[in-house]
């Protein structure tokens, strides 16, 4: 046999369920046999080790992927009330994957299409998708309340006067009161990241928001709209991607939707 190849440095994550399995097999099989992978740090994030460590083992690897810079993740599960109790967990611990993308302040997690050549798979020409990554939704406080009001108020750093964000009366006996932000700064990030990926594949972008409806979203489109038209429409017009005059298209998440089915060669980004 030829001589192991030296895999860098990595943070291998791994996760529950049958994927964790299929990994162990790919591992022992494809991977371990032809590379040297000891330079790799493991963690494990199954809701048992997360549960007998207090959630230390997610710390400890958010900690490594700061320190490393290169991770690879196997899906982990966020425990239900009823799966924490039939799994015998001391709580149901929350997603792993919001508090890495909060810790870690990533601008933006890449879903490509696989290419295979001389495999006809799905799409003829690439698909890429960039998402933000910031914690969001993922990483929302909430609390089950009644009857009552309830007021979001925003306290600026400088000690400014505080800023009422949102005001309602509930007047349901059962409501959940959901609270999160989105950080705006690291769109520039992800917008330079996606504009570069789709030119060196000589493929179209178009961002997708729902801007119309969540009008907190504006920004999103706005700072994407103003580094392409500043940063790189003459390069895509250099490379024949799009013409003179052509401009950046915005699409609403919905109709977004529907043009995965109907560009069925693919060759855009979203």
């Amino acid at each position: 046999m030829a001589k192991k190849l030296t895999a860098p440095k990595m943070v291998y994550i791994s996760g529950e369920e049958m994927t964790r399995e299929v990994m162990k097999m790919i591992r022992a099989a494809w991977i371990e046999p032809h590379m040297d992978t000891s330079a790799w740090e493991s963690y494990d994030l199954s809701c048992k080790r997360r549960d007998d460590t207090k959630d230390k083992e997610l710390d400890d690897a958010i900690a490594a992927g700061k320190r490393v810079g290169a991770i690879f993740k196997e899906p982990t599960i966020t425990p239900t009330e009823e799966q924490a109790k039939s799994m015998g967990l001391s709580k149901a611990w929350g997603s792993p994957n919001g508090k890495m993308r909060r810790e870690w302040n990533g601008y933006t997690i890449s879903r490509d299409t696989i290419m295979i050549k001389g495999l006809k798979l799905g799409y003829s020409k690439p698909v890429f998708f960039e998402r933000q990554a910031v914690g969001g939704e993922y990483g929302a406080g909430f609390k089950l309340v009644g009857k009552g009001k309830s007021v979001t108020t925003f306290y600026p750093e400088d000690g400014s006067a505080p800023v009422t964000v949102d005001e309602r009366t509930l007047v349901e006996n059962h409501n959940a009161i959901v609270t999160y932000h989105n950080p705006i700064d690291c769109v520039a990030l992800l917008a330079h990241h996606f504009f570069k990926r789709c030119l060196e594949a000589g493929i179209t972008p178009y961002v997708v928001t729902k801007k119309t409806v969540f009008k907190w979203q504006e920004p999103f489109w706005q700072t994407m709209k103003d580094i392409f038209d500043a940063d790189y429409r003459a390069q895509y017009v250099k490379a024949g991607i799009m013409k003179e005059g052509d401009k950046l298209q915005h699409l609403i998440s919905d109709d977004a939707t529907m043009k995965l089915i109907k560009w069925n060669e693919g060759g855009f980004g979203m």
